[in-house]
């Protein structure tokens, strides 16, 4: 009587596991089997050695660039217009007579007109404007910087400065100065990898940086607004050399 009572107590849990198998069995049969997934994270790890390379290539420039303005203050704003555009297009025609082309190698980087203050009795007063303009001439042929700033002066011009050199084809010198920055990261990885006994492995990473200086020449024709222009010397503009410089960084896998 004992025995037969724990059998009736197991009956149900025994047709709830009948159940259960019978309904996974209809499940698979109707939506395919149970997927069952496994993650596996499997690190590498691996010793990387950096090292870097500079190229350099020294150039003779074969462009300059010259900034050339005029600067007015009168009492009204037709006044400082008309006298900056007046002198800037006598300014334009002396670099034309050069054989400087206004519409390819001359470029208005600035043009205003502001007006000016008086804060003498405690309250804002405009008294005057204040125009200013700068061109941007290209010039091709570097042995006439020189001449190009006095036609300006000579013309009218009261700001001129900022001269600077550069070469036409940037790129072709940048792509001879990284291949020699290249060549020399591998001489010193294979050098470094020899002495310290390991093998290089592939290239993981590349980086670059380039520093291309110009010469600045020691140069300002600026004068004080309405100041007559004084009895000046021709201008004497040296280009000098720029170096293009190139910066590589490789970094290897160590085998």
């Amino acid at each position: 009587m004992k025995l037969m009572k724990q059998v009736k107590m197991l009956v149900p849990y025994f047709i709830a596991v009948v159940f259960f198998f019978v309904g996974l069995y209809v499940y698979t049969r109707v939506a395919g089997p149970v997927a069952l997934s496994v993650n596996s994270n499997v690190t590498n790890q691996s010793d990387i050695f950096t090292v870097s390379g500079e190229g350099k290539v020294e150039v003779k420039p074969e462009v300059a660039y010259v900034r050339v303005g005029m600067e007015s203050n009168g009492s009204g704003v037709n006044q400082v217009q008309t006298e900056i555009d007046r002198v800037m297009e006598r300014v334009i025609g002396s670099l034309e007579g050069l054989g400087i082309d206004r519409e390819k190698e001359m470029e208005t980087v600035s043009y205003s007109i502001n007006p000016m203050f008086d804060w003498s009795s405690g309250r804002q007063r405009i008294t005057g404007y204040s125009a200013s303009t700068q061109l941007k001439v290209k010039v091709r042929e570097i042995d006439r910087v020189n001449e190009v700033v006095d036609a300006a002066v000579e013309s009218g011009a009261n700001q001129v400065g900022g001269v600077s050199f550069d070469v036409e084809d940037r790129e072709k010198i940048e792509e001879e100065a990284r291949k020699e920055a290249v060549e020399q990261a591998k001489r010193k990885a294979e050098a470094a990898a020899k002495a310290a006994g390991f093998r290089l492995g592939r290239i993981v990473n590349y980086s670059e940086g380039s520093n291309g200086v110009t010469p600045q020449p020691m140069y300002d024709r600026a004068m004080a607004v309405g100041e007559a222009a004084p009895e000046l010397s021709s201008a004497k503009i040296q280009p000098g050399v720029e170096e293009i410089e190139i910066v590589v960084s490789l970094s290897y896998q160590i085998e």
